[in-house]
């Protein structure tokens, strides 16, 4: 019996944050000498949202141990970073520090942002890896829309719900559901970046359809909706990059989708 996801996920991240930051997935060398963390589906997905982000109010969620954070400063924004990690706020506050910029971090749950976040931001950006994580999307939605003004929009690009299911893809083995059915407990021997304690985490499916629907019955207006064919990352699924470097997903000779882009907006009559 799953007692508490919340707890366990909090340990893992933990746990993990720990580790990150000095591995090739989070290069805090590279960061600090002025390296840019974003990668080219996530500037597409700011391009596409908000054009230039100086001069912006921008929500981090889930901001882990700060790497876009510091990007996002870097090209003007006004910077607040929410997590509900400790441990990950720690070092995104050092790496903050030894960037020289000015990013505010506050701890919290991503589905229960404090009131003092509400109306109080131009964007809210939340990439890649988000809502696995979370077991109630629509509170999730609610939270973050909240912190939004009027006008405001949220940019959430992660991996689709189809690839989310995939264990290996040679041969094809599918160990996660494509929607919502609960919590799925795993055991973790490391993180996706670096050797790590073994740890527990518990994670949840959500169809397109679900995280469509959780944003319009959170007050928000869908302004795009992408579903991407290729990735910059490798998810660790068992499959080698194409010539291009990019990571694809493939059944049968036919390319599958592996992340999305989600652009949705506040009224701005509200």
């Amino acid at each position: 019996m799953i007692r508490d996801a919340g707890a366990s996920n909090r340990v893992n991240w933990d746990v993990w944050a720990a580790v990150h930051g000095q591995d090739a997935y989070y290069d805090s060398a590279g960061l600090v000498a002025g390296a840019d963390s974003l990668t080219d589906v996530e500037r597409a997905g700011l391009a596409a949202a908000v054009g230039e982000v100086d001069g912006l109010d921008v929500l981090h969620v889930q901001c882990h141990i700060g790497f876009d954070s510091v990007s996002l400063a870097r090209r003007g924004a006004r910077v607040t970073g929410a997590d509900f990690s400790t441990v990950a706020l720690e070092k995104a506050r050092d790496l903050a520090r030894r960037c020289e910029v000015d990013v505010r971090f506050v701890e919290a749950d991503a589905a229960a942002l404090p009131p003092v976040l509400r109306d109080g931001f131009d964007l809210a950006y939340a990439t890649v890896g988000i809502l696995c994580w979370i077991a109630d999307v629509g509170a999730w939605m609610r939270s973050v829309a909240s912190t939004l003004r009027p006008g405001g929009r949220l940019l959430l690009l992660d991996i689709h719900p189809l690839w989310q299911m995939v264990d290996t893809v040679d041969p094809l083995v599918l160990d996660f559901p494509y929607a919502f059915d609960g919590p799925h407990e795993f055991a973790a021997s490391g993180s996706y970046a670096a050797e790590a304690e073994a740890t527990t985490t518990v994670e949840f499916g959500h169809s397109l359809g679900e995280i469509v629907t959780a944003a319009v019955s959170a007050g928000l207006r869908v302004v795009r909706l992408d579903e991407h064919l290729d990735s910059p990352l490798d998810f660790g699924r068992g499959q080698a990059a194409d010539a291009d470097g990019r990571y694809r997903f493939r059944v049968s000779g036919q390319l599958l989708p592996v992340l999305y882009t989600l652009i949705a907006e506040r009224p701005p009559s509200e």
